[in-house]
C-alpha cells in the first residue's frame, strides 16, 4: 500500500501522515489492519562473493591466523578503511576492549569511566582487566556520555574513559579528549555500533588511543562472530598483537612467552567473511544515514517522539540503532511497554532498548566479580542512582535496529504511518 507523508507543520494533526484508509482503521492491536505486513530487509546480507571466500579459505587448507592470508588482509583493509596504523583482530568485541585495557597497562585499584546505557561487555572488560568501573550518566538528547559528568567522576585513581558511540552516533570526542589529556587518561572508543561513523569528518574508532569494534551477528559489519583492535601508537598495537598471541613477540621463539595473554586470535574463516562484508560496508552505511535523516525529519513532527540528537560533528552516523525518546505523558500516558506493542503488531519492530541502567544489574548489585578481587571493591552500586539513565531505561528510550534503515522510502514511509497511527489512537490504549 503506498502512503503519502505530508507532516508539514506542527500544528497538523499526524492523521495526515498517513492516507485515509490507514487513519480511520483500528489499532492492529485491537483487530485492525496493520500498517505493514512485509518484512524489513533480513540481516545478514550475503551472496556468491561470501561463498567464494569460505571456499578459498577452505581449499587453502589454512584454517588459522598464524598459516593464512585472509586476517592479515583484513587487517590491513579495515586499518586502512578506519583511518589508522593497526588493526589487529580477536574472536570478539569483548575481547578487544579488554586486550585494549591490558595493553594500556589498567591494573587492579585502577579506575576505568564507562557511560551506563550500554551493552554489559563495556563494563565487565573494566571488571576483567581487575580494574572498577565507574558509571557516568549521559545526555538525555544523544545519549552518549556527558563530558560534564565525567569531569566531575575523576579521582586520583581513574586511569581510562570508554566512550561509547551509542547505535553510531559519535560521543563529543573534542570534549572528552581535552579531559583525558589534562587528567593524563587513556581514551578506548567503544564503537561496536560505529562501523564507518564519522565525527568531524574522521572514522570512528582512529581518535582516541584506540579503538574496539565487535562483528557479532547484528553489527554492521559482520561475521558472527569476532572483533578488532585500532590504534596509531606503535608501542600499544605491539602489546596488543602480543597479548592476543599467547605472549609472543615478534621474533621471538614459538614457545617464549613475554605477558600475561591468551589465544585470542581470529579464525580465516572469519576473515573471509569479514572482507566480502567490507566491501559492501560503506554503500550500507550511506542508505542507513540517508533513511535515518528521513526518520529525523518525519517522526519529530509526531508529538510526543525525539529522535536521538544529532550534533553537528557527527558528519556521518552508521546507525546501527535508530535511537529516539517516547513521552508517555504525550500519548495520554500510555506505557513505553504498550506503546511498543502496539508499534510491533502494525509490523514495525520497536525494541524498548535497555531497561535496566547497567550498574543496576544483578552482576553489578552483588558484585558477583569471580575471580577479579579488586574491581568494585569501594564501589557500592546499589547507592548509584544516575537521574538521566533512569528515566531513559524506565520509560523513554526504545529504538529501531539498523536493518529496518536498508529498506527503500516506502518502508521508511510506513514506520512513519505506524507511528502516527499509533498516535491518533492513543486512547484507544489506555
Amino acid at each position: 500500500m503506498q502512503r503519502t507523508m505530508n507532516l508539514v507543520s506542527s500544528t497538523t494533526s499526524p492523521a495526515a501522515a498517513v492516507d485515509h484508509r490507514t487513519t480511520t482503521q483500528p489499532l492492529a492491536l485491537l483487530g485492525g489492519e496493520p500498517v505493514r505486513s512485509k518484512p524489513f530487509p533480513a540481516w545478514p546480507i550475503y551472496g556468491e562473493a561470501e561463498e567464494r571466500a569460505l571456499l578459498r579459505a577452505l581449499h587453502s587448507g589454512k584454517w588459522g591466523k598464524l598459516d593464512g592470508s585472509e586476517v592479515s588482509t583484513f587487517e590491513k583493509r579495515f586499518a586502512e578503511y578506519i583511518g589508522v596504523k593497526h588493526a589487529i583482530a580477536v574472536c570478539n568485541g569483548t575481547i578487544s576492549l579488554r586486550i585494549a585495557l591490558m595493553a594500556a597497562g589498567i591494573q587492579g585499584g585502577d579506575e576505568v569511566i564507562v557511560p551506563p546505557y550500554t551493552f554489559l561487555a563495556t563494563a565487565t572488560a573494566v571488571v576483567e582487566a581487575n580494574a572498577t568501573p565507574v558509571f557516568v550518566d549521559i545526555e538525555r538528547e544523544t545519549l552518549n556520555l556527558d563530558p560534564a559528568e565525567i569531569e566531575k567522576a575523576i579521582t586520583p585513581r581513574t586511569r581510562a574513559i570508554i566512550p561509547v558511540h551509542l547505535g553510531g552516533l559519535p560521543c563529543d570526542m573534542d570534549a572528552i579528549l581535552a579531559i583525558a589529556k589534562r587528567h593524563k587518561l587513556i581514551v578506548i572508543e567503544d564503537a561496536a555500533h560505529a562501523h564507518g561513523s564519522e565525527y568531524r569528518g574522521k572514522r570512528c574508532g582512529s581518535i582516541g588511543d584506540f579503538g574496539s569494534f565487535s562483528f557479532q551477528s547484528t553489527k554492521n559489519l559482520t561475521s558472527g562472530e569476532g572483533g578488532i583492535i585500532t590504534t596509531n601508537d606503535d608501542q600499544l598495537a605491539e602489546t596488543c598483537r602480543s597479548i592476543h598471541n599467547c605472549g609472543r613477540i615478534e621474533g621471538g621463539a614459538w614457545y617464549e612467552h613475554h605477558v600475561i595473554a591468551g589465544n585470542y586470535r581470529l579464525g580465516e574463516f572469519t576473515g573471509a567473511i569479514l572482507n566480502c562484508q567490507l566491501d559492501r560496508l560503506d554503500e550500507q552505511t550511506d542508505r542507513r544515514d540517508a533513511n535515518a535523516r528521513y526518520l529525523d525529519e518525519k517522526l519529530s513532527k509526531i508529538p510526543g517522539i525525539t529522535p536521538q540528537r544529532r550534533p553537528d560533528f557527527a558528519t556521518r552516523n552508521a546507525q546501527h540503532l535508530y535511537c529516539f525518546r517516547y513521552d508517555a505523558g504525550t500519548f495520554d500516558d500510555v506505557p513505553r511497554e504498550r506503546f511498543v506493542e502496539a508499534l510491533n503488531a502494525e509490523g514495525i519492530p520497536v525494541s524498548n532498548g535497555y531497561v535496566l541502567p547497567l550498574y543496576k544489574q544483578p552482576l553489578f548489585l552483588e558484585k558477583n566479580f569471580g575471580p577479579y578481587s579488586s574491581s568494585g571493591a569501594t564501589t557500592d552500586y546499589r547507592a548509584l542512582n544516575l537521574p538521566v539513565v533512569t528515566k531513559i531505561c524506565a520509560g523513554e528510550g526504545a529504538w529501531l535496529t539498523q536493518n529496518l534503515l536498508l529498506g527503500s522510502r516506502e518502508d521508511m514511509d510506513d514506520i512513519v504511518a505506524a507511528f502516527a497511527k499509533v498516535y491518533e489512537h492513543r486512547k484507544e490504549m489506555r
